[in-house]
């Protein structure tokens, strides 16, 4: 109890007040029929919530663009009936004490992975690719880079009127943010292309909108990652100095806490540091960070969900998850695939009940608890 007494004590950051430093993980879970969430979502963060979860960051949410979607059964954060229904989830995790913050969502190239009737016409990315040579169309005009800024900056207002208490940008593991970050799959020549520098363009114009519409005070999160799922081993930045050139472009557009993920959170980002890709970029950027990556397992997502598939992840002792949060590498920890497969493991680490947690199986992923 002792031990972990730092993760659930009252906490503050970018201005919201939460009740610990607890964070459930974005996971897409597809259980949105047109995009409208019902009352099984509500029930399913609540749950959570009311078990000792501090921040709920929910699955990505669909922005207002003919482009950003491929799946019709993922959340909308547009039209009268998705804002309403979402207003209902956000009132109910409300009423459990903790906050909630909505993740949206523009998958980008990957959209092209759609075989169903929800493909978009036309799949938007930097340069036209699906992945380093793969190629599924043209670049992105200068409209279209201005109408899915215009989308996401829509996207934020309208979370911000349902009463979420942030929003967080998907800017990792491959999606559209991420793909004008990524070397690999930007290879564009005009202001959004070049140096790491240049290639945050794209993000920092969107957060900087985003920003302009909801004032200097309302938190807007942005989640990113050096790997791939496409690039396991892939790194933006090789060194500090190279990451600098990613973060501080985005705290001056206005990011307010970083989300930083990673396989495993407990391995060093550099050699010669055993700082992880959060402590790197709180140390860089000075904003608060979200760890995330492999919390409470021995093994890693894409190990169990893909390169092993059906192996186990064990439980895995907080020891080196605490010495780092109490040497303030981080702020928050984010728990993704411990929190799929068990609601109650926030309030089990917390109560020392470490005997009743449970592995993950990648079949908790069918499930909707």
């Amino acid at each position: 109890m002792t031990e972990v007494a730092a993760l659930f004590t009252p906490t503050e950051a970018a201005g919201i007040a939460l009740p610990n430093r607890i964070v459930m993980a974005p996971m897409t879970r597809r259980m949105a029929p047109d995009g409208i969430v019902g009352q099984n979502v509500a029930d399913y963060y609540v749950r959570r919530a009311s078990a000792a979860v501090g921040l709920i960051v929910t699955e990505g949410i669909w922005i207002d663009h003919p482009s950003a979607s491929n799946a019709r059964d993922v959340p909308h954060i547009y039209g009268e009936a998705a804002l309403a229904a979402w207003a209902r989830v956000v009132d109910q995790v409300h009423a459990t004490g903790a906050k909630i913050a909505a993740q949206l969502w523009h998958v980008g190239s990957l959209a092209s992975d759609s075989t169903s009737d929800s493909r978009p016409e036309r799949i938007l990315s930097p340069s036209g690719f699906y992945r380093e040579g793969v190629t599924v169309g043209e670049p992105m005009t200068q409209a279209e880079i201005d109408a899915v800024i215009d989308a996401y900056a829509s996207g934020v207002v309208n979370a911000k009127a349902a009463g979420f208490d942030a929003v967080e940008f998907h800017g990792a593991h491959g999606y559209l943010i991420d793909q004008f970050l990524w070397a690999r799959t930007n290879l564009r020549r005009d202001a959004y292309g070049g140096d790491l520098r240049a290639r945050t363009r794209f993000a920092a114009e969107i957060i900087a909108e985003c920003r302009r519409r909801v004032g200097p005070d309302f938190p807007l999160i942005l989640r990113i990652s050096q790997f791939k799922y496409e690039a396991y081993d892939y790194k933006h930045a090789e060194s500090p100095a190279e990451l600098t050139g990613l973060v501080e472009p985005l705290v001056d557009a206005g990011v307010s806490i970083f989300h930083c993920s990673q396989r495993r959170f407990w391995e060093p980002e550099f050699a010669d540091s055993d700082r992880n890709l959060a402590g790197w970029v709180k140390a860089i950027g000075g904003k608060p960070t979200i760890t995330v990556g492999s919390v409470g397992l021995s093994t890693d997502s894409i190990s169990t969900n893909y390169l092993e598939a059906g192996t186990p992840a064990a439980p895995s002792p907080l020891t080196q998850l605490l010495r780092m949060l109490d040497r303030g590498d981080f702020d928050l920890v984010a728990v993704g695939r411990a929190l799929l497969q068990d609601w109650e493991w926030a309030r089990k680490i917390r109560d020392n009940r470490i005997d009743e947690l449970r592995a993950y199986t990648a079949e908790a992923v069918a499930t909707y608890y």
